[in-house]
């Protein structure tokens, strides 16, 4: 395990926001040579849904995978379906085996305030001393604090640029061409701005 654990979290009130912004710092990062593994989120709305559906892309790979049931038109609350959540886990697992420059992760949500869903993932990026982004609403700072600890460093997406280089620099991603780059993410600190 390195020593110096490399963990931002983009905090965000606004999901559609962080989305894109995920999808952003991805693509630049892809586009300058970068070796990705994980996880974005692509939000597709349905007519006469009152829900979208929720796929997510993984980065390795490029393969979309939905995680949404489909529970009827009228459905409200959470429709994520937890088999295909933990299929898309298992593909960034392997991913992880390849030693990816930077680990991107759509979000530490309900699922994971509640002590499941892509927590392991981001143990097992930890444990392999790979740089890990992921965005976290407001609404589960608490448990994003409590899992970990002073480990990661907490940047507002409110107060940052959006897009992919703005966003990638603010991140403290080293976006140099070159053959002998070593991408890293700043030292940790803790730099939120509370709403």
């Amino acid at each position: 395990m390195s020593d110096v654990i490399t963990i931002t979290a983009l905090i965000y009130t606004d999901s559609d926001a962080a989305d894109r912004a995920l999808r952003e710092v991805a693509m630049t990062l892809m586009e300058r040579g970068f070796r990705l593994a994980g996880l974005v989120q692509h939000n597709t709305a349905r007519p006469g849904r009152s829900r979208c559906d929720m796929i997510l892309e993984e980065l390795a790979s490029g393969e979309l995978i939905g995680i949404s049931q489909d529970r009827g038109p009228l459905a409200r609350g959470c429709a994520l379906d937890v088999g295909q959540l933990l299929g898309a886990m298992q593909i960034v697992r392997a991913a992880l085996d390849t030693g990816p420059d930077v680990v991107i992760l759509n979000k530490f949500g309900k699922t994971e305030a509640e002590g499941a869903g892509f927590r392991p993932l981001i143990a097992e990026a930890i444990e392999a001393g790979l740089p890990l982004l992921i965005a976290v609403p407001w609404r589960n700072i608490e448990s994003w604090r409590l899992f970990c600890g002073t480990m990661a460093r907490e940047i507002d997406l409110d107060q940052l640029t959006v897009d992919g280089a703005s966003l990638s620099d603010a991140l403290g991603l080293d976006l140099r061409s070159d053959e002998t780059r070593e991408p890293a993410i700043q030292p940790l600190l803790a730099i939120s701005t509370r709403h």
